[in-house]
């Protein structure tokens, strides 16, 4: 039997990798990014294809019916509504006609997301709304820094400037609906949420379900500041 050649290359799987590059001073070299940094991130977002197939799509399962049962009732093959759906392809007059009987909506509703207006809202600093919450009565400063009801999200979002001075008093039992993000700008804290403690500085944040009891347990160094923000489905209480 020939025996086997010493030389003959490990798989590939046994391969070592290469080694990373390290500079003079001994830090790693990193791969240069690819990416673009002012590349749009999806440009098909803006077209109008994308919007009347998402639509299509969005009333088709509000009506609890297939693609396949959309085909029968709009005598469309199943590649062209596909085609349709995923904004791949541009539907004739004729065949979004078909599409609004079938669906039991008018021809308008298939541009609605095209020509609706994203809102956007600018707080300059030291503008912000100041608000009364149910923290208001212990000495804690409420200032919204931005407000959209409805949206196409389907999700509110408030974000609050809160300001805690030698005036205010400890709060923890704040209980609501939704998420919510906690940012320290300046002074301490050890905040609750549930049996839990955190001891908060500048720059430590808390993200939790604020549908537990949670607020300011101790008010370790005044004054101070943190973000806080808020989300909640559209509709609820908040």
């Amino acid at each position: 039997m020939a025996k086997a050649n010493s030389d003959s290359k490990a798989p590939a799987s046994a391969k070592a990798k290469p080694s990373p590059k390290v500079s003079a001073d001994g830090r790693t070299i990193r791969a240069p990014l690819t990416q673009n940094p002012h590349a749009i991130r999806d440009t098909r977002e803006k077209v109008l294809e994308v919007a009347i197939g998402r639509e299509v799509r969005a009333f088709r399962k509000k009506l609890g019916i297939t693609v396949a049962d959309l085909a029968v009732a709009t005598d469309i093959s199943l590649g062209m509504l596909s085609k349709i759906e995923n904004g791949i392809t541009s539907p004739s007059l004729t065949t979004l006609q078909a599409l609004s009987r079938a669906l039991g909506v008018p021809v308008t509703a298939f541009f609605r997301r095209f020509e609706e207006e994203r809102s956007a809202v600018f707080v300059k600093a030291g503008q912000g709304l100041d608000v009364e919450r149910r923290g208001t009565r212990a000495g804690h400063q409420y200032n919204l820094l931005g407000h959209i009801g409805s949206n196409t999200s389907g999700v509110v979002v408030e974000p609050y400037l809160i300001t805690l001075t030698e005036n205010s008093d400890v709060f923890p039992t704040f209980q609501h609906e939704g998420m919510e993000f906690l940012y320290m700008l300046e002074g301490e804290v050890v905040y609750r949420h549930g049996s839990n403690l955190y001891p908060m500085k500048p720059g430590d944040s808390l993200f939790f379900d604020a549908d537990a009891p949670h607020g300011p347990e101790r008010l370790t160094k005044l004054p101070m500041r943190y973000l806080s923000i808020i989300c909640y489905p559209q509709g609820s209480a908040g």
